[in-house]
């Protein structure tokens, strides 16, 4: 059975949607990961190449609207904690990730990851997809200067709406609502480009300079395949290991868990992220993983593999017109990523308040992913605190089993990253 015409254009303008939403990185990754000695004009290609591969991955196995790329928060562990914390060389980190990844695989292709996804409980998951949108609610708002950091009298202070920037972020908001709550077919894209042509009218940001080019393509193969596995057996290694495999298994699960529409697409889209994490090592990049931002795209209305495979297309389109993204200020991504985080925390409404033992472990999870920025330490305190509450208050017959695990687990994460630092 074919696809309508009218499914087909929604699936397109979902897939650009989610690639504007996501294209930061193509810029940003590189920055982070030249803190750890990748060079940054080198590290743009690894990083347009991994997502490609990823996005097409997802298109022909999973079939899914899921965006996979070099993840934040992974990028700054393997940068921050692995190379300049623990002193390793940035070909060891990428070793520890192909390792990482590799358990990964194992655990996404076996029944072992059906298994986890079952024993999580309901209140969790809905706490994972609160957690996630308010942490896209705060990116979108930093983005839009409409937040900035508080100094040392508050975390966060409001921002300046003397700031042109701000102003234009909140015009894009304005539309961007307006064509959303009118359900405009592609009204994120819409709200993109018009706010985009506005910034450029009038001289707001988006022009900033980039020095990365296709006259460094020559020049990749410096850090394709240089994975150092001399230390494999050092503690240092294993440590790091254990803490990255945690970090890319349950982000990519609780991301998954949290945007997709469709629960059956959850097995094949975990499988084609661990895939891809798995090569994005021989790339010369940080891990890949399923980014938050693909919810802008199935908030546009893309269900299927036609999302990721039109967002695979422009990543390796964007080489050719990396000068052209410069163009496109962050005030206009803002707009659709706080609108995308606003509904996805539309869960609070169906999480059990009246349980303290399911809502404070949730509220773990949902104020800690946005306030440290990282998906992984709120799910880890979420997970330690759900299994304590439990037994605290006599209710052990609603925890499975697997769940005294996971919060050992991650309890020894929490511990482990306390010493890498």
């Amino acid at each position: 059975m074919g696809i309508s015409k009218t499914r087909l254009k929604t699936e397109i303008l979902a897939g650009i949607t989610s690639f504007f939403a996501i294209s930061y990185i193509i810029i940003v990754n590189p920055m982070i990961l030249s803190d750890a000695g990748i060079p940054a004009g080198l590290s743009v290609f690894a990083t347009v190449f991994s997502s490609a591969i990823g996005c097409l991955i997802m298109a022909l196995w999973a079939k899914a609207p899921v965006i996979l790329t070099p993840g934040m928060g992974v990028n700054a562990f393997f940068t921050y904690t692995v190379v300049v914390g623990m002193h390793l060389s940035w070909q060891q980190a990428v070793a520890i990730s192909i390792f990482s990844s590799l358990i990964y695989m194992v655990i996404a292709f076996t029944r072992a990851s059906e298994f986890l996804a079952n024993a999580i409980p309901d209140v969790l998951k809905k706490g994972i997809t609160v957690g996630i949108g308010l942490f896209l609610v705060t990116l979108g708002l930093e983005k839009a200067e409409l937040i900035q950091s508080g100094g040392k009298r508050a975390l966060l202070a409001a921002g300046s709406l003397s700031n042109p920037a701000t102003l234009l972020a909140l015009f894009g908001l304005l539309l961007s609502l307006i064509l959303f709550l009118r359900r405009v077919p592609g009204g994120f894209v819409i709200g993109i480009i018009v706010t985009s042509l506005v910034g450029v009218l009038f001289h707001i940001g988006g022009t900033q300079a980039t020095s990365i080019s296709l006259s460094q393509l020559p020049k990749y193969s410096e850090i394709l395949f240089k994975g150092d596995f001399s230390q494999m057996f050092s503690i240092k290694f294993l440590l790091a290991v254990f803490s990255m495999t945690m970090i890319l298994v349950f982000e990519s699960m609780g991301i998954l868990e949290g945007i997709l529409q469709d629960p059956s697409q959850f097995r094949k889209a975990f499988q084609a992220s661990s895939v891809t994490t798995f090569i994005s090592g021989f790339l010369g990049t940080s891990p890949t993983v399923a980014a938050a931002e693909s919810a802008s795209g199935i908030e546009s209305g893309g269900r299927t593999g036609i999302v990721s495979l039109v967002s695979g297309v422009l990543f390796l389109l964007s080489l050719f017109f990396i000068p052209l993204l410069s163009y496109v200020p962050q005030a206009a991504i803002a707009p659709v990523i706080i609108i995308t985080g606003a509904v996805m925390m539309e869960q609070l409404a169906t999480i059990n308040f009246a349980d303290f033992t399911d809502w404070f472990p949730a509220f773990l999870i949902i104020v800690l992913i946005p306030l440290t920025g990282s998906i992984s330490t709120g799910l880890a305190f979420g997970f330690v605190a759900y299994p304590i509450l439990k037994l605290a208050m006599g209710k052990q017959s609603e925890v499975h089993p697997i769940m005294y695990v996971l919060g050992l687990l991650f309890l020894a994460q929490l511990g482990f990253n306390s010493i890498l630092v």
